[in-house]
């Protein structure tokens, strides 16, 4: 049996109608963060995204070009997750344009080629905390920053992988800084319940992103995981995981908090044998 296209799927207008997402980590058109934007767009909702240099602002313009019309005037504001201070302007750059945020989408992740391409154990001090305090800290940085402009039904959903909890040959450091990007987002559900704000996680199976096909061994990565997951045969795609991501920000998950979603055709439940 041939396995269903995720292009059969149709789009709810209505399940992210009049919510606000902020977007972070859209690097190019093959990113999941991008997926995400599409995703949040069909789903009915509106985006402001963020970028880090001129190069990443001009590529996210172009994209923003294919969405329709009504959403290409979002907002587009620079942010440096190792600043406060661009945190705190870009805050104020939203309250100022009367914008409060319904949700918040961390796609961030670094760490230094050489850090992945080596052995975990010759992991330098300076690549360690580098690779902790863009993809993990920075979470913690962001809803410190934002959470005063969300309310009590809000979502706050971070991107992750399985290499957080198993060993992945080069993955490395980012194994590490995903284990804490993973803690942290049971804390901070904790911490922002109380407002009403969740919390959560996905982890994707292998996509073929820029930074995915740069990690060594990447096609045997996914082709384990088509050959091995419960959905045989299938080849995990961004539109998938974007829609997960979609139903976590939307009221449907209303109740879901300090989780970890795991989208990977199944992978994550299987046994070796």
């Amino acid at each position: 049996m041939t396995p269903p296209s995720s292009g059969i799927f149709s789009s709810h207008p209505s399940l992210l109608a009049g919510r606000h997402i902020l977007v972070t980590g859209v690097a190019n058109r093959w990113s999941i963060a991008w997926a995400v934007v599409r995703s949040v767009v069909k789903n009915g909702g509106r985006v402001t995204l963020t970028y880090l240099g001129e190069s990443q602002k001009s590529t996210i313009e172009k994209l923003l070009e294919e969405l329709p019309e009504e959403n290409r005037s979002s907002l587009l504001l620079p942010l440096d997750v190792k600043n406060d201070q661009d945190m705190a302007e870009v805050a104020e750059r939203l309250r100022s344009e009367g914008i409060t945020l319904d949700g918040l989408v961390h796609s961030i992740a670094f760490a230094k080629r050489e850090e992945l391409d080596g052995a975990f154990l010759e992991t330098s001090r300076d690549g360690f905390l580098l690779a902790q305090e863009i993809s993990a800290y920075s979470l913690v940085a962001l809803c410190r920053a934002f959470a005063p402009l969300m309310g009590a039904g809000s979502s706050v959903v971070a991107m992750t992988y399985l290499g957080s909890e198993r060993i992945v040959p080069h993955y490395n450091v980012m194994g590490a800084a995903k284990a804490a990007l993973e803690a942290s987002v049971r804390y901070l559900a904790y911490d922002l319940g109380s407002m009403g704000i969740r919390v959560n996680a996905v982890s994707a199976g292998p996509i073929k992103t820029a930074s995915g096909r740069a990690i060594k061994g990447f096609s045997d990565m996914q082709k384990a995981v088509s050959d091995r997951a419960p959905l045989k045969g299938q080849e995990l795609t961004s539109e998938e995981v974007a829609d997960a991501t979609s139903a976590l920000l939307s009221p449907l998950m209303r109740a879901v908090t300090g989780e970890v979603l795991f989208v990977d055709l199944g992978y994550r439940q299987m046994g070796m044998f």
